[in-house]
C-alpha cells in the first residue's frame, strides 16, 4: 500500500491512527544535510546535475531529508570536498574523485584514468562489475563512501594558444587538466596545472598558462576558453567517460535509515541519468556555435595519442608496483573493460560507424 493511501485507511479509526501515525512519523525523520560541490553555478549540466540529486531527494520523502546544496567556495573549497566529508565537517559532497589524487593515485579511478573505460563501461564496471565494491573499500580508509552521481561521457582534449603536432610540441607546455592524468603530461614533458573550474579563465588569459581543459562543448562554451585559445582538440583522452560520486561520510551514512539510504542512492542514479542526457542535448549545438565563432578544431594526431598511451601505461605499472590498492582497482577496471570493447567491437562500433558516416553525408 502507497504511503499516502495508508495515512488515509489509518485516518478512519481511532485505534488504526493511534498505531499508525507514530510508526510513520519514526520512519520519516527529519534530516537536514549540507552538499558542497566542486563546481560553480554557472554549468548548469555539472552543478545541475547534483542540484537535480538534491531535489529528488527531498521529493522522495516529502521534504522530511533535505540536501541543501553550495557551490564552489561557498562554504568549502572547490578542491577540498572529500577532506570536508571526512572530517565530518558536511554530511556529504559532489565532486571528482580523481581532484585527490595527492592523497592517493588510487582515487583517480573514480572518475578516469587516462584511456580508461568509456562513459558506459565505466558505469557498468562500477555498478555492476565490482568497481563499487572496490572503490568502496578504498574510500573506507577516508571515512568515507562514494555513491554514482553524474557522469560527463567522453570530453575534448582542451584548448590550445598554438597547434599541438607532434610530441615535441607538449614539452613545457603549461597546462590545466584535471587530477592524475597530468602525470601523465609530465612525462611527456608538460607541465600539469590542477584549478579549480572557476579560476581557470584568468589564468589562461594572463598566460599563467598555455592550454586547459575542462570537459565539452557546452561547458567549455560557457567559461569563454576560446576567447584566449582558438584551438580545440578531441579526443580527451584521459577522461573517456568520466564519473562523478557525492561522497558520503560513513558516520551520517550509518546513521541514516535504511529507506534514507535506498532514496538518497537512488536520487544519485537519476542525476547520473539525467547529466548523460544534459551532455548529448546541450554539446552539439554548442559546438556548431563555437566552430562557426572561429574556433579551430582539431584531432590528435596518431604519434601524440600512441605516446601518451604508451606514458600512461607505463606510469600505472609503476605506481602499480608499489600501492597495492591502486593495483587492485586497476586489474578490476581494466578486465572489465577488455571485455567491454571486445564485445563493442562486434556491434555497437560497427553500427556507429555507418551511422556516423551516413549524418556527415
Amino acid at each position: 500500500m502507497k504511503r499516502r493511501q495508508f495515512l488515509k485507511a489509518a485516518g478512519l479509526g481511532v485505534a488504526a491512527s493511534a498505531v499508525a501515525a507514530p510508526a510513520i512519523a519514526q520512519s520519516m525523520p527529519e534530516i537536514k544535510w549540507r552538499m558542497p560541490v566542486s563546481w560553480p553555478k554557472s554549468l548548469d549540466t555539472i552543478f545541475g546535475g547534483a542540484d537535480v540529486m538534491c531535489k529528488a531527494v527531498g521529493e522522495a520523502t516529502d521534504n522530511k531529508f533535505q540536501i541543501q546544496i553550495f557551490a564552489a567556495g561557498e562554504i568549502v573549497p572547490g578542491l577540498a570536498i572529500v577532506d570536508a566529508v571526512q572530517n565530518g565537517t558536511v554530511e556529504i559532497g559532489h565532486t571528482a574523485s580523481y581532484y585527490y589524487f595527492g592523497k592517493d593515485p588510487t582515487f583517480a579511478f573514480g572518475t578516469s584514468v587516462a584511456f580508461g573505460p568509456n562513459q558506459r563501461l565505466n558505469q557498468g564496471w562500477f555498478t555492476l562489475g565490482g568497481g563499487k565494491e572496490v572503490l568502496n573499500e578504498f574510500y573506507k580508509k577516508y571515512n568515507c563512501m562514494a555513491l554514482l552521481a553524474g557522469n560527463t561521457g567522453c570530453q575534448m582534449g582542451g584548448w590550445y594558444r598554438k597547434e599541438i603536432n607532434t610530441v615535441d610540441d607538449l614539452k613545457g607546455l603549461k597546462m590545466r587538466i584535471g587530477g592524475f592524468p597530468g602525470r601523465v603530461l609530465q612525462k611527456l614533458g608538460g607541465v600539469p596545472q590542477q584549478i579549480a573550474g572557476g579560476d581557470i579563465y584568468p589564468a589562461l588569459e594572463k598566460g599563467t598558462l598555455d592550454a586547459c581543459e575542462w570537459v565539452g562543448p557546452y561547458d567549455d562554451e560557457k567559461l569563454g576558453f576560446y576567447k584566449v585559445a582558438p584551438h580545440y582538440y578531441s579526443p580527451g583522452w584521459w577522461e573517456g567517460g568520466s564519473m562523478l560520486f557525492a561522497f558520503v561520510n560513513l558516520d551520517k551514512w550509518s546513521s541514516l535509515p535504511k529507506h534514507y539510504q535506498a532514496v538518497l542512492e537512488q536520487a544519485g542514479h537519476y542525476a547520473n541519468t539525467w547529466m548523460m542526457a544534459k551532455y548529448d542535448q546541450l554539446n552539439p549545438p554548442a559546438l556548431k556555435r563555437l566552430l562557426a565563432g572561429g574556433t579551430k578544431l582539431h584531432v590528435f594526431s596518431q604519434p601524440v595519442m600512441e605516446a601518451s598511451y604508451s606514458a600512461a601505461m607505463e606510469l600505472h605499472g609503476e605506481i602499480s608496483k608499489e600501492n597495492a590498492s591502486f593495483k587492485k582497482v586497476n586489474e578490476s577496471m581494466m578486465d572489465f573493460t577488455r571485455n567491454g570493447y571486445q564485445w563493442f567491437q562486434v556491434a555497437e562500433l560497427n553500427y556507429d560507424s555507418f551511422m556516423v558516416r551516413h549524418t556527415r553525408a
